[in-house]
């Protein structure tokens, strides 16, 4: 017998009893989906062999809900081979908030199928078949997927040790698939799902293998948590920032440029205005900028170590018949501009900021607008300090980062990641910048998760996950602890001693590239933005062309109050100007009539059709020059009756 701790429940068990078994509650075993035995997640059918604690997991639980969709991947495999037998299967992982399955089919899958495959799903759904693990030797298992003409599942068997037992799931009373677990009872556990698409993706990853067919789909515990997930993907879809880039005319990537951006007038209003805040912010936290070539030698990538471990992804070129590489990230040049010369304890911490253009080789299936380009610009800073100084330092990096998402209304998780098992440095090192980073998050009464063994190899790192307006999340600023570089390029400081010593040093971003987070903003306000990031602040419009010279004196206030104004005078109806400047999103149309005009007056209404009044231009100037100071999300003053 054996002990098993169920929930919190202490009961005895033989020897390979099952959690399915031994749970009493009738309702918690039509409902869980899976378990932890033992801190490992398990199917409910999986044998017990020893002594356990089990926590049960539900679907709302991220493991829980992670069984939940590699079973529903398996019930897509089986409705394509039930509809299309000629279909070869691939690989069908639960990804983050769904699945997929890759699909080797000699014609392009349809919306139309879609509908047909997901029919059928619910079929089999319906059918409520159990899962069942199967096992056999690497070579039986090898001989099973030949006959069934799986040459996918081949290739993948063949690649794992002679020595493998290979496990395989029936589902149902026909379909069988090669798996590795865990998975649910039985299939009629999948509640709520849809497939959401198709594209295409290539076998393993690898652009010299066949492209197959990717299907994609999600599934959740509840059809209202399925509704609400689907509502989101189609806010989405209206805020893709490719759509409203091209529609607001601020950027776009072409096929002349694939992966590297064009920015418009407007967009680069956008760009220089979170620039202008980046170098407010540093310079007000002690930061000094320094810029650095984007070309450097061959040389200086060994030393980094990014020409064995990064070339591929690297743009070479040769001058003077030397190899020379376009940098794709800044930090190499960054370690030069600190070993340029001889540094006193009494100097650090030394915080140098960088706005660095950076190139980097992305396979072309993996572009998509400006969330992942082939060059952007990395809002780096390399803080180099003594080990005394870290806690102090990465309180001063969370404060300041804290500072820059509060102002764009973004709210963020924190992570917490620990030495990996690749890891460099001493255990005294890692012990000193772990103990660093949790002290300064536990100091701040910051609440974080700690991801053990996620850390880079040179370092433990802090990483801020953002969450955007619709619920979606985004890693953009990270802080690292680096204790590799100031290693390879000998760097050195002058203690109190007299000595040298090797600085501590942490890099850290806080936009992530600024391309990637004015993508992320453009979606965040669905392109509506507060004023003092809008393009276009205001939109003067005339009702006719007695009013022009009256605009075109308005619009020139505006400017020297240091706002950004347009006139409209074209010959076209007010209604229509109106709903035009609407559609660009700018945040106030300011209308000039003959009563206007003779009052020194105007009418003022918000971009969402709000009537604000009419009020004197001089009272309205100073109502949005105080807007724009304060860099206010949504607007902060009442217009007079």
């Amino acid at each position: 017998m054996i002990k098993i701790n169920l929930s919190g429940k202490e009961m005895q068990a033989p020897k390979g009893a099952n959690v399915l078994d031994l749970m009493e509650d009738p309702q918690q075993k039509k409902t869980a989906l899976a378990a932890k035995v033992n801190g490992k997640v398990q199917e409910l059918m999986a044998p017990i062999e020893e002594d356990a604690t089990v926590e049960l997991l539900f679907g709302d639980s991220p493991e829980g809900l992670h069984v939940l969709r590699h079973s529903a991947s398996h019930v897509l495999a089986e409705a394509v081979k039930r509809l299309y037998p000629e279909a070869k299967l691939a690989i069908g992982p639960a990804i983050e908030n769904g699945f997929y399955y890759d699909i080797d089919y000699k014609e392009s899958f349809t919306p139309e199928d879609l509908e047909k495959i997901e029919k059928e799903m619910k079929s089999i759904i319906r059918r409520n078949g159990r899962e069942v693990r199967m096992e056999m030797p690497r070579i039986d298992a090898i001989a099973f997927e030949k006959e069934r003409g799986e040459t996918y599942k081949v290739e993948l068997i063949e690649d794992l040790p002679e020595d493998s037992i290979i496990s395989f799931y029936r589902q149902g009373d026909d379909f069988i698939d090669l798996c590795a677990g865990p998975h649910l009872p039985s299939v009629g556990r999948i509640k709520a799902f849809k497939l959401t698409g198709v594209a295409g993706a290539y076998w393993r990853g690898s652009e010299k293998n066949k492209m197959l067919q990717r299907i994609y789909g999600t599934a959740f515990a509840t059809k209202e948590q399925l509704d609400e997930y689907l509502h989101m993907l189609e806010e989405a879809k209206k805020r893709d920032h490719r759509k409203l880039g091209r529609e607001l005319d601020l950027f776009d990537v072409m096929e002349e440029g694939p992966g590297f951006p064009f920015f418009f007038p407007k967009g680069m209003v956008l760009r220089n205005l979170l620039i202008d805040f980046w170098r407010e912010i540093h310079r007000d936290n002690g930061y000094d900028e320094i810029m650095t070539p984007i070309i450097l030698s061959r040389d200086l990538w060994e030393r980094s170590g990014h020409w064995d471990h990064y070339r591929e992804n690297m743009y070479i070129t040769k001058i003077d018949e030397q190899d020379f590489a376009i940098k794709p990230m800044n930090c190499p040049g960054g370690m030069l501009a600190y070993k340029r010369r001889l540094w006193s304890y009494r100097d650090l911490p030394l915080r140098l900021g960088e706005l660095g253009l950076v190139h980097r080789h992305e396979k072309s299936g993996t572009l998509h607008g400006l969330m992942r380009l082939r060059c952007f610009t990395q809002d780096d800073a390399h803080i180099f300090m003594t080990p005394e100084q870290i806690k102090d330092e990465i309180m001063g990096v969370y404060r300041l980062t804290d500072k820059v998402y509060k102002l764009f209304g973004l709210s963020y998780t924190v992570e917490l990641s620990t030495r990996p098992e690749n890891s460099i440095g001493t255990d005294e090192m890692w012990d000193l910048a772990t103990k660093g980073l949790q002290g300064a998050l536990d100091e701040l009464g910051v609440p974080y998760v700690i991801n053990e063994g996620d850390g880079a190899f040179y370092g433990p790192k802090i990483d801020f996950h953002l969450r955007d307006s619709i619920g979606r999340t985004w890693q953009c600023g990270t802080i690292q602890l680096d204790m590799n570089l100031p290693e390879r390029f000998d760097l050195s400081y002058i203690g109190p001693d007299g000595e040298k010593h090797r600085p501590i040093m942490i890099h850290r971003v806080v936009y992530g590239a600024i391309d990637r987070f004015m993508a992320i903003l453009v979606e965040h306000f669905a392109g509506a933005f507060p004023l003092w990031l809008s393009p276009v602040q205001a939109k003067i419009l005339t009702i006719t062309d007695r009013a022009d010279d009256a605009a075109k004196a308005f619009e020139a206030k505006m400017k020297a109050a240091g706002l950004r104004a347009e006139c409209d005078l074209r010959n076209e109806k007010i209604g229509f100007k109106v709903r035009e400047a609407q559609m660009q999103k700018i945040p106030y149309m300011l209308t000039l009539g003959d009563r206007e005009v003779e009052e020194g007056t105007v009418s003022v209404r918000s971009r969402t059709g709000e009537n604000l009044g009419v009020m004197s231009q001089d009272a309205l100037v100073d109502l949005l020059c105080f807007e724009n100071k304060e860099k206010a999300l949504e607007r902060n003053w009442n217009a007079p009756k």
